[in-house]
């Protein structure tokens, strides 16, 4: 995992806030035939969680042919992963949806995967009927994409809450189509859920001020995102939530383990509606560039002038302000970020996943953080501030490269380097609104064009 052996001690500082923690994700794939060429293997996958300590939910990635094969193969993985994985199946509600369902549930299903963009559909549909009556008559969870790429789905999800109330159903990715209205209704619907599988450090910010903290449930999307970059990001945006041990460790896997064992979910209390302490514009602002620089990052960008900028606003002139240790730790992770660049290695793009984690840091200034002996006064910041802006033709980093902006992964299975242009490799072509359960896909960018 490409990024994970750098943001490790910010991970580990997290964890160490939170005694007795025990992550379980409830958000995770396998799968080899994605049309948008993204795969993982089970044993990539127990490697990920075993790094972190963490048991997770499984489903399949998108699979063209159909789920049942696919479903199979979840199943294996799972009784073969000694209780590190947990399956769920994934289902088409077209055709024989309810069949295989009922299938894979005698097999030992725990739950059930819907996916209404790469699948077409939508949850008020009547194929889907079947679907939640099973899962209210066994209190099956319901794991269902609710990312970017699709229209709102939150007023079907509570007509459904409402409907079968016996049935957890899991929000996938902060419900971010529909959080800033739905988290009003939330309260009221206990058995609708909100899983973290999402890297915008505002939006998780938001999804930890707005719902019910017995509502959000830990999940991190691999192979989209790695395990330790959603959990570092997850405590982190927790504890400066002023959430305490208790409830960060049902977060974290505790509600997840008792919905799964069909017990009533904890009642943790009412959101916190605000972060604690008061906003620093000066952190505001470095959280823009970062931001920024992460969004034209995974539209085939290096993110170079946002980045640069980023650098430039830690330099806060002082050493001793409260933004002075964040900032710290912001350079480093983007000197790591570079690095990563350099080498051509990264999640989405080369170190993209360590310009999340930064942002996120800006995002959560009262939470400690790991010592940055490199960075100790002014002089060294302003030093490592200065860095970043530099010619293009200095930098050694490709503004835009083509070749490695098919969609890539944290994972060592996905070709990094993709193919020539005009020349996939025999591999069908990545086209935009294929299959994605998450983001990030971009079309060939062809040529850059005249400056």
């Amino acid at each position: 995992m490409y990024d994970d052996a750098l943001i490790r001690p910010w991970f580990e500082s997290a964890v160490g806030r939170v005694p007795g923690l025990s992550l379980f994700d409830a958000h995770a794939h396998i799968g080899e035939n994605d049309p948008d060429g993204l795969r993982l293997s089970a044993p990539e996958l127990v490697e990920a969680m075993e790094a972190i300590g963490a048991r997770s939910v499984v489903t399949p990635l998108h699979e063209p042919d159909g789920y049942a094969a696919a479903n199979d193969r979840v199943l294996e993985a799972c009784a073969r992963s000694a209780g590190r994985l947990v399956p769920f199946c994934r289902i088409d509600p077209h055709g024989d949806g309810i069949v295989e369902a009922r299938r894979c549930v005698e097999a030992g299903a725990r739950g059930i995967k819907l996916h209404p963009r790469a699948e077409r559909f939508e949850l008020s549909d009547p194929e889907l009927e079947g679907l939640f009556a099973l899962a209210h008559e066994r209190r099956l969870p319901v794991l269902i994409h609710a990312g970017r790429g699709i229209p709102t789905i939150g007023r079907d999800a509570l007509t459904l809450a409402e409907r079968f109330p016996s049935a957890p159903l899991i929000l996938a990715h902060g419900a971010i189509c529909d959080l800033n209205w739905i988290w009003r209704e939330a309260r009221h619907r206990p058995n609708l859920f909100f899983d973290t599988a999402w890297w915008h450090s505002t939006d998780l910010a938001a999804l930890f001020a707005l719902i019910p903290p017995g509502q959000i449930l830990y999940g991190s999307d691999p192979p989209y995102f790695t395990p330790m970059l959603i959990a570092t990001c997850v405590i982190r945006t927790a504890l400066q939530a002023g959430l305490d041990a208790d409830r960060l460790r049902a977060i974290a896997g505790g509600q997840l383990e008792r919905l799964l064992d069909e017990k009533d979910p904890l009642d943790l209390g009412p959101p916190v509606h605000a972060s604690r302490g008061g906003t620093s514009i000066l952190l505001e602002r470095v959280n823009a560039m970062l931001l920024l620089g992460v969004s034209r990052m995974l539209l085939g960008d290096t993110g170079y002038e946002p980045l640069a900028l980023a650098r430039l606003a830690c330099d806060i002139g002082v050493d001793d302000e409260p933004e002075t240790q964040v900032c710290r730790s912001v350079l480093a992770l983007l000197e790591l970020q570079e690095r990563t660049a350099r080498e051509g290695e990264g999640f989405a793009a080369p170190g993209a996943g360590l310009v999340m984690l930064a942002a996120n840091v800006t995002r959560t200034p009262d939470v400690p953080l790991p010592p940055i002996p490199e960075l100790a006064t002014e002089a060294d910041i302003r030093s490592a501030s200065l860095v970043g802006h530099r010619l293009l033709e200095a930098s050694d980093i490709t503004p835009r490269a083509a070749d490695i902006r098919r969609l890539s992964t944290i994972f060592p299975t996905v070709d990094m380097a993709g193919a020539p242009s005009g020349d996939n490799g025999g591999e069908r072509p990545v086209r935009r609104g294929s299959s994605l359960p998450d983001h990030m896909l971009v079309d060939d960018l062809g040529p850059r064009g005249p400056a």
